[in-house]
Parts: structure tokens; C-alpha cells; sequence
């Protein structure tokens, strides 16, 4: 079993004593999303760390989005219950990048594809700097956040 769903459950068990009922309630629903993601296919099979971050930042997005809905919406207090899900699914997710690292990692993205492209890229190839972008951002990044980092030094 990975050690991050040892640690949910663990989480979930002292949230379940302290009759914590927020993070009962959000540990619970992502334990759910790792349950299905298990037995999903044509065997069941245990996540990994990494695959198990992957499902976390995926509860942390929904969240995210609801609650930018809610809001948007006027439904002030479900985009509350939703942001605190979010902060709680947040304890679990490696820290984000800063504006600064973020803008490392675009410059050296596009230098990257301008070593394999032999010419300055642009904006038609921008599939090819978010390729390298991504892969240094490693899940530290809102895709959002890094696309327009990139596509900044693009049109520049």
C-alpha cells in the first residue's frame, strides 16, 4: 500500500475521533476516488504515491471549480464548504510553485524546444514547451498558471 493512502487513512481515523466532520467528509471522498481508481480496468491493482497525488490534485481541481461556481452563482456557503475541502485536500498536494519559479521553468522549456526545433519557437508550437514545461513542473503548477507563463514568452 503507498504510504500517502496510509497516511489519508490515518488522517481519516484521527478526523473520525476528533469528530471532525470537514475532514472526515473530504478524506472520505477521496479515499472513495483512489477505491474506484484501483479497481478500475480489467484488474484490480494498488496506486502508487505518485498515482494517488494524481487523484488528490484531481479532487483538489473539482473542488476548486465548484466552488468558483458556487460563488459565481451566488451560493456563498457551498463555495465555502468547497474551498475548505480544497484546503484540506491542499495539506496532502506538494507546495505550488512561486510566479518567479514558474517563469524559470517557461524559459527553459522554450530554450529546450528551440535546441531540438534549431529556431526560436512561437506559438504554433507551444504543444512542444508545454511538453518540457510540464515535465519540469511535475504536478507543482496549475496547468492554467504554467500555459500562460508559456504562452507569455511565446507571443513575446
Amino acid at each position: 500500500m503507498s504510504t500517502l493512502k496510509e497516511q489519508l487513512r490515518s488522517d481519516l481515523t484521527a478526523a473520525m475521533k476528533s469528530k471532525d466532520e470537514l475532514v472526515k467528509a473530504t478524506l472520505r471522498m477521496t479515499l472513495t476516488a483512489i477505491g474506484n481508481a484501483e479497481v478500475a480496468g480489467d484488474a484490480a491493482r494498488e496506486l502508487d504515491d505518485a498515482e494517488v497525488l494524481a487523484i488528490i490534485r484531481k479532487e483538489a481541481k473539482k473542488r476548486a471549480e465548484s466552488a468558483e461556481a458556487f460563488a459565481g452563482a451566488g451560493r456563498d456557503e457551498l463555495a465555502a464548504q468547497e474551498r475548505a475541502e480544497g484546503e484540506v485536500l491542499a495539506r496532502y498536494l506538494p507546495a505550488q510553485l512561486s510566479d518567479e519559479e514558474l517563469a524559470g521553468i517557461a524559459r527553459a522549456a522554450v530554450e529546450q524546444a528551440a535546441a531540438e526545433l534549431g529556431e526560436r519557437p512561437g506559438p504554433r508550437q507551444m504543444g512542444q514547451v508545454m511538453k518540457h514545461a510540464s515535465a519540469a513542473a511535475a504536478g507543482r503548477a496549475d496547468g492554467k498558471r504554467l500555459a500562460a507563463a508559456v504562452k507569455g514568452l511565446l507571443t513575446a
